[in-house]
């Protein structure tokens, strides 16, 4: 009778995702991982959209599995039954610079996952050291690159680790302007804005959100971020790419993926409901907050960019020469 009963209930979950008329009682628990730990802004936008949707999905319930610069997480996911129970909120890190910046990755981004939205698009900014924009009188990404082309080598640039994102940055900075800067890596993005700030580099490529408060201050000299686009955030501060690198663009994103294989209607169900959730007054509030901007996208169009991206980095790491083991 026990075994009846279990069949029951697991026939009832299985189509949970795909029937939103069915009563949550029945709905098994939706496990969102974050590969990284609780507290940051990947994690913060993943439990507001949890909270969001449970209404339609049942318990999503946030689970943290960091380590290995998020491979251990994302990999867990990707091996996960394909059934929408299992999804991970996956990164630039773990989709498109951690592929070719470790000698060996457990998943492979593309084939072990199945894309279901972009969430969040979060730009990088290029912030200098005030009292060392003011020494060498740089007021813009023009007078930055200038200078570097009289003085190659002089300038440093500071950033979480290599292959991270701001040291990816920096590389492309440096191709794209035809200049030469000294990478300094830190153990971490909050060390490297420490050292910023204490005039230990000359300048940095950081994350707006963790700078956002430092140049409003008038301790950091932003000149412009690294995004396509303006950022909302900030609109007064140009983007590099219209500061006279056209075409540069780089920034931190994160969105939603289930194992590969997941059926495409519960990949479609698991699209709507996020989406939808993306779209609340109180989520986008709180993305406003976090200097980060709400991207929903089909699942076709998220794969899509995935494998652009992973294409962009893995020419990016290559030039950098960043390799982790």
């Amino acid at each position: 009778m026990k075994r009846r009963h279990w069949l029951l209930a697991h026939a009832a979950v299985a189509t949970t995702l795909a029937l939103p008329g069915l009563a949550q009682a029945q709905a098994r628990t939706v496990r969102l991982v974050v590969p990284y730990p609780a507290g940051g802004p990947l994690d913060t936008i993943a439990r507001l959209l949890a909270e969001k949707a449970k209404d339609s999905l049942g318990p999503v319930v946030v689970e943290n599995r960091a380590g290995a610069g998020g491979n251990l997480g994302a990999d867990h996911v990707a091996k996960a039954a394909p059934d929408g129970h299992t999804l991970v909120m996956g990164a630039v890190a773990t989709h498109a610079i951690n592929p070719w910046l470790y000698a060996r990755i457990p998943y492979d981004p593309i084939r072990d996952f199945a894309p279901i939205t972009l969430v969040a698009r979060v730009p990088n900014v290029l912030v200098m050291n005030v009292e060392t924009a003011q020494r060498l009188k740089i007021d813009s990404v023009a007078d930055l690159i200038a200078y570097a082309r009289a003085h190659p080598g002089r300038l440093n640039y500071g950033s979480g680790g290599n292959g991270s994102a701001g040291h990816l940055a920096g590389e492309m900075f440096k191709a794209q302007a035809r200049v030469s800067m000294v990478h300094i890596p830190y153990a971490g993005a909050a060390p490297a804005q420490l050292g910023l700030l204490a005039g230990q580099v000359d300048l940095n490529f950081d994350n707006l959100a963790a700078a956002s408060a430092n140049i409003r201050a008038g301790r950091l000299k932003a000149l412009a971020v690294t995004t396509a686009q303006r950022s909302s955030a900030m609109p007064e501060l140009p983007t590099i790419a219209e500061s006279g690198l056209s075409g540069f663009a780089i920034d931190t994103w994160f969105g939603l993926f289930a194992p590969g294989g997941t059926p495409a209607d519960v990949v479609q169900r698991l699209h709507d409901v996020f989406v939808k959730a993306l779209q609340d007054p109180d989520v986008k509030a709180r993305f406003a907050q976090l200097m980060a901007e709400p991207s929903p996208t089909t699942p076709a169009q998220f794969g899509a960019f995935v494998k652009a991206e992973l294409a962009k980095y893995e020419k990016l790491v290559k030039a950098s020469g960043a390799s982790l083991h």
